[in-house]
């Protein structure tokens, strides 16, 4: 569903081995609200096809722009050479730490895992610092404030106040 020929996306979000329909899908409207590009990374938890995404409920999906990649493999191919931001509870430095520029790619992993701690590791890792007692939030919850930050660095016109 890639929009091809259409000016490039602000970011990229992309989604390793999604699990939850919902989410996805939440993720998908953001995705149209801000002019990105969603990545999905299969092997996925659920089906994206016409069908299955109208009952899913999902009316905005014909408006995602949407790649999908058949393996974790074929999406790091295709990532190799972008500057990439990856998102984890195992990450130490604040995700208001990171400076994002157009085409910025924004890797989330699996909802009931996160990302592997050694990609983290070995890739470096933003995360979103929390007080409560929770480990984490929710996946489209975390994708939103993540991208939003981007979104404000790299249009920051969009944030301007207004009289």
């Amino acid at each position: 569903m890639s929009q091809a020929g259409a000016q490039p996306p602000t970011l990229h979000l992309a989604l390793l081995q999604p699990e939850i329909p919902g989410n996805t899908g939440n993720i998908g409207r953001l995705v149209v609200g801000i002019g990105a590009r969603l990545h999905l990374v299969h092997p996925l938890g659920f089906q994206t096809d016409d069908k299955a995404v109208r009952r899913g409920g999902i009316d905005h999906w014909r408006h995602v722009d949407v790649q999908e990649h058949a393996s974790s493999e074929a999406f790091w191919a295709w990532a190799s050479g972008r500057r990439v931001h990856l998102f984890s509870s195992h990450a130490h430095r604040p995700f208001t730490a990171a400076r994002f520029e157009p085409e910025d790619v924004l890797v989330f992993g699996p909802e009931s895992v996160g990302l592997d701690p050694a990609l983290v590791q070995r890739h470096g890792g933003l995360s979103i610092p929390m007080s409560g007692a929770v480990r984490s939030l929710n996946l489209s919850n975390a994708v939103a404030v993540a991208a939003y930050e981007a979104l404000r660095q790299v249009r920051p016109a969009l944030f301007e106040v207004t009289p």
